[in-house]
């Protein structure tokens, strides 16, 4: 379990953590969303030891990152989003390296390596230079690095940025897997992937916690028991004459199909579906389609952090230094290679 209290991270005069406080529970996957300059990235880092809060607390399972650190560290695995991989090692050569680093026994070494590169699929990769790895490859490096321990807490910080269709399906694949026996945090800004993985969801807006649920329970939320649409056999004037007779419609949107048929969004008070039914059948016009008006994770996402134009430009202040977008593999390389250490 992670407990954040009352945090807060200042960047000078800029409030980038304001005062966050949230509860994550063993054995879910939880997804980590916010728009740029939210202060996801501060927090995620705050929340594995390698930032330092203004002021506030994380526990790690009972350990403090501030007064324990090596003891809460070693309840994390980290994977941030540009994975701390050395490109002239081997993979096996790098996963060694890592095991000595996290202080790993000698005499279980070995085994755990073993054991991560199977789960990870990389078996066929372990003699192989990391420079010569596919980005996909590359993060599987990461992923077992952070697993390396077996950790019981998985933060993955937009783990399947930049990879291809066939990529992100097998990092989600993967993460699914790992849940089975850890607690992850996932980072991501692709919102379908969240929808699919994840079993709860927590938004961030401007250093604070605007949602945390469930992503059903947050869709049903924002469409609402009296958010309807539905189709019906008739032309606009014979269904507005039906919606008419009935109360409690608190507006109405149509559209004109074209075939005879309208389509209508309602929102009203209460449900009253019942209610429409027999209406539309008095009147002998035949209603084809009535259900309530689905609303997405993207639509919540959007309602609760409407308005951050200009915290997006802040984005450098509010997350750990990112290196430069670059196009080329030499540039990619060396940008990897900055930083590792402090990344292990």
């Amino acid at each position: 379990m992670i407990e954040v209290k009352d945090l807060v991270k200042r960047y000078g005069d800029h409030l980038a953590v304001d005062h966050l406080s949230f509860t994550v529970e063993d054995g879910q996957i939880y997804g980590f969303l916010g728009p740029n300059g939210a202060g996801k990235s501060t927090t995620m880092n705050i929340m594995t030891g390698y930032l330092a809060a203004t002021e506030g607390e994380v526990l790690v399972n009972g350990h403090s990152i501030l007064d324990e650190p090596e003891e809460a560290r070693r309840e994390i695995g980290y994977l941030p989003e540009i994975p701390p991989v050395y490109p002239d090692m081997t993979v096996m050569e790098y996963l060694r390296f890592c095991a000595e680093l996290k202080k790993i026994p000698k005499g279980e070494r070995e085994n755990q390596i073993t054991q991560v590169i199977a789960l990870t699929h990389l078996e066929d990769m372990a003699g192989r230079l990391i420079r010569n790895l596919s980005k996909g490859y590359r993060q599987r490096v990461g992923l077992a690095q952070a697993i390396l321990g077996f950790p019981p807490i998985l933060i993955l910080d937009e783990p399947t940025v930049g990879l291809d269709p066939k990529q992100i399906i097998e990092i989600r694949d993967l993460i699914r897997q790992l849940a089975k026996d850890h607690t992850v945090i996932l980072s991501s800004h692709i919102l379908s992937e969240v929808r699919e993985v994840c079993d709860r969801v927590m938004i961030i807006h401007k250093g604070h916690l605007v949602a945390c649920d469930t992503p059903e329970n947050l869709e049903e939320q924002l469409a609402g028991a009296g958010s309807l649409e539905l189709v019906a056999k008739g032309t606009p004037g014979v269904v507005t004459a039906v919606l008419d007779t009935v109360s409690g419609i608190q507006s109405r949107r149509m559209e004109d199909r074209g075939d005879g048929t309208t389509a209508v969004s309602l929102s009203c008070d209460g449900d009253i579906r019942e209610t429409l039914f027999y209406a539309f059948a008095s009147a002998r016009c035949p209603l084809l389609e009535l259900r309530h008006q689905a609303a997405s994770l993207e639509d919540v996402f959007l309602e609760l952090t409407e308005g951050d134009g200009e915290e997006a430009a802040q984005d450098s202040l509010t997350a750990a230094p990112e290196e430069p977008e670059t196009t080329g593999e030499e540039n990619e390389e060396e940008k990897e290679a900055q930083g590792n250490e402090s990344d292990l």
